[in-house]
């Protein structure tokens, strides 16, 4: 009996039309996976330069303890470059004479090297004194009497924070984006996402809280809260007042 050789193995390869269905799925796949995933890595890469920048504050306090000196964070000034090249990492500079305590020295200690804010991030503001709905609502008016003691000039939403020799610093809080760089703070409302760095400066603490929206605003006033949360905070989702009354339970009590 003459075996017939086109018999067939038992496999098949694939039509056409079933590979043109398997790509457009594929694709389909894509297209709603790779938005988000995007939004998710830059949510990340914001996340992770308030973490850094949090670090990097909590080592320039650490370094005023250990060297009994002042020193100070801030962010380039206009036409200034960092030590990256660019207009956007903070630095870290000394008062290494005591008797000119005004006379800063750039720190170049490896532990300042590196890049603290990630790519497209950067730094929209810096506000002095501790948190208010006030200060929040009308920024520049309760900047001028921070500013006008200091001996240099710096534009009004990056003014230096300065660590004495014992550690202690005044409140500061250091606003996180991704916004396009053309922003300003008068532009910031609930559409712009943002972290806020925040040091309370007599005790050291630094967390990070989401930037409160007009409407939970409203609420903290409504019932004399006050802003600072005390720790970590990075839920996008409204917060109720249920929600509210749990976080003060978990915060971190001052000074503790």
């Amino acid at each position: 009996m003459v075996m017939d050789r086109r018999r067939g193995t038992g496999r098949h390869g694939y039509t056409l039309l079933e590979v043109v269905l398997v790509t457009a799925l594929l694709a389909v796949v894509a297209a709603i996976a790779i938005p988000n995933l995007i939004l998710e890595i830059r949510g990340a890469q914001l996340e992770t330069s308030a973490e850094q920048l949090r670090s990097l504050v909590e080592l320039v306090r650490a370094n005023a303890q250990m060297d009994g000196k002042r020193y100070r964070i801030r962010f380039p000034r206009e036409d200034e470059m960092d030590r990256q090249g660019t207009d956007v990492q903070p630095i870290i500079e000394r008062a290494d004479d005591p008797l000119e305590p005004e006379e800063w020295t750039l720190v170049e200690e490896p532990w300042t090297l590196g890049e603290t804010l990630l790519r497209d991030c950067w730094c929209i503001q810096v506000r002095l004194g501790r948190p208010t709905i006030e200060k929040l609502r009308d920024p520049e008016a309760s900047m001028s009497e921070e500013l006008a003691n200091l001996r240099e000039d710096f534009a009004p939403e990056y003014p230096p924070v300065i660590f004495e020799p014992d550690g202690t610093a005044p409140w500061a809080v250091f606003v996180v984006t991704k916004a396009p760089r053309d922003l300003t703070p008068a532009d910031l409302d609930d559409t712009v996402p943002r972290f806020e760095v925040i040091m309370e400066g007599p005790t050291g603490m630094v967390w990070i809280q989401r930037a409160l929206y007009e409407d939970e605003l409203d609420l903290f006033e409504q019932n004399g809260w006050p802003i600072v949360l005390r720790r970590d905070f990075f839920d996008p989702r409204h917060l109720t007042e249920n929600d509210v009354l749990e976080l003060q339970e978990s915060a971190i009590a001052p000074g503790a």
